[in-house]
């Protein structure tokens, strides 16, 4: 004891000298041995407080680090989190997963950014937001990038004799077509994939009509007026949006679109960002049976 006294123990802890007494009384009758002795006004150890005292304190500081972790899990409960996504991704979890975050974390303001996947690169690369959720490719050695799943991208028409079997590169470059993602035509990453396409057969991909949104072009396309593209989980989530005369068909080969999370290298991630990022991990890779054919 290095104050020599349970007063001035007591003193020392900020408690009362009965209750620092009476914490050694019981911690003597659980070993059986007495920790002090008396001399004069003051107290000595006990060759078995000797041997008693690194035990404690590993146990003190181990009580004081499982303190500090429960502290840092209610650290990641508060501030603000900013994370990029997807333009479409409210037609996954967008909703489910604000609500969710709301509610495991009542004290945490978070912020759901993004148009479109190259728009959300940009924004992690300038640092405005940490990481982000976005479409592959990703063409910057700076950033980390972990893929967490895939949706296929189909054909949509409202002529069904369009949709007999899978549509080759042959019959999109003679389709009439309306495509989503007008404002990021030459970074979105669907409409590289199917220029790229569409370019291996000597023409060049050419839209009757472009506009920014997806239910915009599936509109159209429900009034027969062109045919479009479109991610099977994104239909899904639209459900009862989607215009009733609409099919689909895959495209030969299979297309699809790869998501993943990707953040600046080298950067450490906050606890309250890679909290908000793993809920969503887990609710994308949910919807694996929603995405996958069958």
């Amino acid at each position: 004891m290095r104050t020599g006294s349970f007063t001035a123990a007591a003193a020392e802890l900020g408690l009362a000298q009965q209750s620092v007494s009476e914490q050694v009384r019981l911690l003597e009758r659980a070993c059986g041995v007495a920790l002090f002795i008396r001399v004069g006004r003051g107290l000595r150890p006990t060759e078995a407080a000797g041997a008693l005292a690194p035990h404690a304190e590993r146990a003190l500081a181990a009580s004081e680090q499982a303190v500090a972790a429960a502290r840092a899990v209610r650290d990641i409960v508060a501030g603000t989190v900013r994370l990029g996504v997807f333009g479409t991704m409210r037609y996954y979890v967008g909703a489910d997963l604000v609500a969710s975050i709301l509610k495991r974390y009542p004290d945490l303001r978070v912020q759901i950014v993004g148009q479109n996947s190259a728009a959300t690169i940009e924004l992690i690369r300038s640092g405005d937001v940490e990481a982000g959720i976005v479409a592959l490719p990703v063409d910057d050695a700076q950033l980390a990038v972990r893929p967490v799943f895939r949706d296929e991208i189909l054909y949509v028409s409202a002529d069904r004799s369009r949709l007999t079997g899978p549509v080759t590169a042959e019959q999109l470059a003679k389709a009439r077509l309306v495509l989503p993602y007008a404002s990021w035509a030459e970074a979105d990453t669907t409409r590289r994939a199917l220029a790229a396409r569409v370019q291996a057969t000597g023409v060049a991909l050419r839209p009757v009509a472009d506009v920014d949104d997806v239910e915009t072009a599936l509109d159209v396309a429900g009034r027969g007026l062109a045919d479009t593209v479109a991610n099977r989980g994104l239909l899904q989530g639209l459900a009862g949006r989607v215009p009733h005369k609409l099919g689909t068909a895959p495209l030969r080969p299979r297309l699809w679109d790869t998501f993943a999370v990707v953040h600046r290298r080298q950067t450490e991630l906050s606890p309250a960002t890679r909290a908000v990022l793993e809920m969503a991990v887990a609710k994308f890779r949910g919807l694996a049976p929603r995405v996958t054919a069958k």
